[in-house]
């Protein structure tokens, strides 16, 4: 008991740390300027991963650890920046919305292996594919006139790819965590 406690206060404080980061830095630019609305949802988002990470990191090995920690580094980094400045223009882009795929490829994937390492290496290169085609689907749906395409087309690209990146790496982990 006194561990799980211990764990609840490592956790909450790490969450205090982080959202004093922006609660900071509003007092001294005019570009961070969250509401109370944010904090909660940063807040939340916070607490479930670190939830998510305890469930899983009790009876996982050092790979399936990593790799858990990956997949989820991935996803927490594309929730917070589709959600602060959007990937595709700003925040306030539909096309922004396509990028839900990718977490309900995650969830689903999941929820049909049942967190097997062979299942969530699928389910994780499943998750880099969906992220590579989203801006091929806006792309198509909205082409370049009729939304800002900021940080232009190319640069879409070169962002999902990199969230592709971190969920092809935790692919690779799972997969390894499957062969030890």
């Amino acid at each position: 008991m006194k561990l799980i406690t211990h764990r609840i206060v490592l956790w909450a404080t790490i969450i205090f740390v982080l959202l004093m980061i922006p609660a900071v830095a509003g007092m001294y630019s005019k570009e961070v300027q969250w509401d109370l609305t944010d904090f909660i949802l940063m807040g939340s988002a916070l607490s479930i991963l670190g939830l998510l990470y305890e469930v899983i990191a009790r009876s996982a090995t050092p790979y399936y650890r990593a790799a858990f920690v990956v997949g989820l580094l991935g996803l927490f980094l594309l929730f917070w920046v589709n959600a602060a400045v959007g990937i595709i223009g700003d925040e306030g882009q539909d096309a922004n919305l396509l990028y839900g795929a990718v977490f309900v490829t995650g969830l689903l994937g999941s929820l049909y292996t049942r967190l097997n390492s062979r299942g969530m290496s699928r389910t994780m290169i499943a998750m880099g594919i969906v992220q590579l085609l989203t801006p091929v689907v806006a792309l198509m749906v909205w082409p370049p006139p009729l939304i800002s395409w900021s940080p232009g087309v190319f640069g879409v690209f070169v962002v999902s790819a990199f969230f592709s990146l971190l969920f092809f790496l935790s692919a690779y982990l799972f997969h390894r965590a499957g062969r030890s």
